[in-house]
């Protein structure tokens, strides 16, 4: 039932999460801590995401959001023992015996619902001890004593608006990342709780290409990952995937036949950058958008291929998107990028102007601050559906970020 066997095949179904109690936890002093570089009117990133949602929903695409999907999970009492065995786990720093007992006790007397939005949103010391109340004898806990009322038992998880990178779907299985930022690992746990227990997928019995944290220190997160067809990857490797996560990735997919290749290309190291998909996506069969601040003649890539053990084999290529047109068996692939200054490229990146999901081949979405890039792409043919992004991007996330695709058809 789920697969995605293309970067821009029909959409059929995809995960997204709204902003909640996790976005409303953001402030001036835990924003950097959280992955954000501001904070967010909360009601306009509410109403900016509906309207995406309504997009995909016009255009056909089922769309599942997050928090409904963790709280149907978790009316399955293996499925709280699993979620509480590891984000209450004693030997965190943090916790100790009696305060991860405690919070045991108050998050598993929540409805499913409520459960739901502590586990994406945290849980505070007030919280905890308010619902502790007088039914309960006063607790002593190190953990707890050195933390001030509004200090974090569990921390909030605003990233959980980029489903792409905690999973992703390749083919006819689904990688459920290590994530490689102390702010994001526990995002993992929850997705690993939902692929595992929540019964549409537990039915699909789908690959599991990786395993969560079970692959740390290994690191690779969705964003760095597209599947562009023909039994192809693209992965690359940036700020937040490693060369072992990739190899892992390519490993699992060659063992199972799903894929025939994977390429990685390498990126800077920067926060601007940080995945692949802040500087290329696939915009139709042919076709990719690039950063223009990149030269696509300079990007150091290598094919990897089944090799004659457990280890792929590993061949440096030389030259990118020559490699991707033979993956694709095409005789070349269109690469556009935007015609502007320094200044203008600069801005355009930071505000994900090469971060598109697309809907159908030569359909994307996009912010509709990126005016040039939006006006390049429906130069070169491509149907560009805009949404405003003014609160929702500034963790650094856009359209392609903020969709889990859990089956797509191929292209």
């Amino acid at each position: 039932m789920f697969h995605v066997n293309s970067e821009v095949g029909a959409l059929k179904q995809v995960v997204l999460h709204e902003p909640g109690l996790d976005f409303e936890r953001l402030t001036p002093a835990n924003k950097d801590e959280l992955l954000f570089d501001d904070v967010v009117w909360v009601a306009r990133a509410q109403e900016e995401h509906r309207a995406f949602q309504a997009l995909l929903r016009e255009r056909g695409v089922t769309v599942h959001l997050l928090h409904d999907l963790l709280a149907e999970t978790v009316k399955l009492d293996e499925a709280v023992d699993f979620l509480f065995d590891r984000v209450l786990d004693d030997r965190q720093p943090h916790l100790g015996a009696g305060l991860a007992a405690a919070t045991r006790t108050v998050l598993a007397a929540m409805g499913p619902h409520e459960l739901a939005t502590h586990l994406l949103g945290g849980l505070n010391k007030r919280e905890l001890t308010t619902a502790l109340g007088e039914r309960h004898p006063p607790l002593r806990s190190l953990g707890l004593d050195l933390l001030a009322d509004d200090d974090f038992i569990l921390p909030p998880l605003p990233n959980s608006l980029f489903t792409r990178d905690t999973s992703c779907w390749v083919y006819d299985g689904v990688s459920v990342n290590p994530m490689a930022k102390a702010g994001r690992k526990a995002e993992t746990v929850n997705y690993e709780a939902v692929y595992t227990y929540h019964p549409m997928f537990a039915e699909a019995r789908a690959h599991r290409w990786i395993d969560g944290e079970a692959m740390a220190p290994a690191a690779i997160e969705g964003g760095d990952v597209e599947v562009i067809g023909n039994g192809a990857v693209l992965v690359g490797l940036g700020e937040r995937t490693t060369p072992a996560g990739v190899e892992i990735l390519a490993r699992r997919m060659f063992r199972a036949g799903s894929a025939r290749r994977v390429i990685a290309v390498e990126l800077p190291k920067a926060r601007a950058l940080m995945h692949l998909d802040t500087v290329l996506t696939m915009v139709d069969t042919d076709a990719f958008a690039l950063f223009s601040g990149l030269d696509p003649r300079a990007l150091r890539s290598w094919t990897l291929t089944p090799g004659t053990g457990d280890a792929p084999e590993v061949r440096e290529n030389p030259d990118f998107f020559s490699a991707v047109g033979a993956a694709l068996e095409l005789d070349s692939v269109r690469v556009l990028q935007t015609s502007q200054d320094s200044y203008a490229a600069q801005r355009e990146q930071w505000n994900d102007g090469c971060n598109l999901l697309a809907l159908a081949p030569g359909t994307v979405v996009a912010y509709e601050v990126n005016e040039a890039g939006n006006r390049m792409l429906e130069d070169h043919g491509i149907e560009v559906l805009r949404i405003r992004g003014d609160q929702l991007g500034r963790g650094r996330g856009g359209p392609r970020c903020m969709s889990c695709p859990v089956e797509r058809d191929a292209a």
